[in-house]
């Protein structure tokens, strides 16, 4: 296997090589390649961004915690999910824009989780746009208390800067 394929996390790559069918690629090495370099530079991103927000990386975040995160899956989508408000999150799915077996984006404004959201499992809901996603590969909580309204706001700035960062480097795997 190439470099690329070697640097991501043993747990991540039978998402990889099952997203080259799923992204209708040919089913070759240098396919791998090229979505494991996506893969790598979208987990970056998003790490180096929410660092830039004064977010920190958990390992989960309970059902009754509160607070909001950003969510990178193994399939390279994330999750924003709001800060609870009169027992209900807002949920915000965008999927990596390769695939062709899921929605593009699926939000709801009165998700419900059915679980604790836990690194290494899918994040379940009872209500929201999805049922469960593919596990979670980093959770990011921002560091500081703040309001609900706000937490909301400054979530849903970063999961916009994430989602153009995403989307160009979909953009540079797509044309090659």
């Amino acid at each position: 296997m190439g470099e690329n394929f070697a640097g991501v996390a043993e747990a991540v790559k039978p998402h990889i090589q099952s997203l080259v069918k799923t992204a209708g690629l040919p089913d070759t090495e240098e396919s791998l390649e090229l979505l494991a370099g996506g893969w790598l530079e979208k987990q970056n991103t998003f790490f180096e961004e929410t660092k830039r927000q004064d977010m920190e990386e958990v390992d989960s975040l309970g059902i009754e915690d509160p607070r909001g995160a950003l969510i990178l899956t193994y399939s390279g989508s994330l999750l924003t999910l709001g800060p609870e408000q009169d027992e209900t999150r807002s949920v915000e799915y965008t999927s990596i824009g390769l695939r062709h077996d899921v929605p593009e984006s699926a939000s709801d404004d009165a998700a419900s989780l059915l679980k604790d959201i836990r690194k290494g499992e899918a994040a379940e809901f009872s209500t929201g746009p999805i049922a469960k996603s593919s596990p979670v590969y980093a959770i990011a909580v921002f560091r500081e208390s703040m309001e609900a309204e706000e937490e909301e706001e400054r979530l849903g700035e970063v999961t916009l800067m994430l989602t153009k960062e995403f989307l160009d480097i979909n953009k540079t795997v797509i044309s090659l």
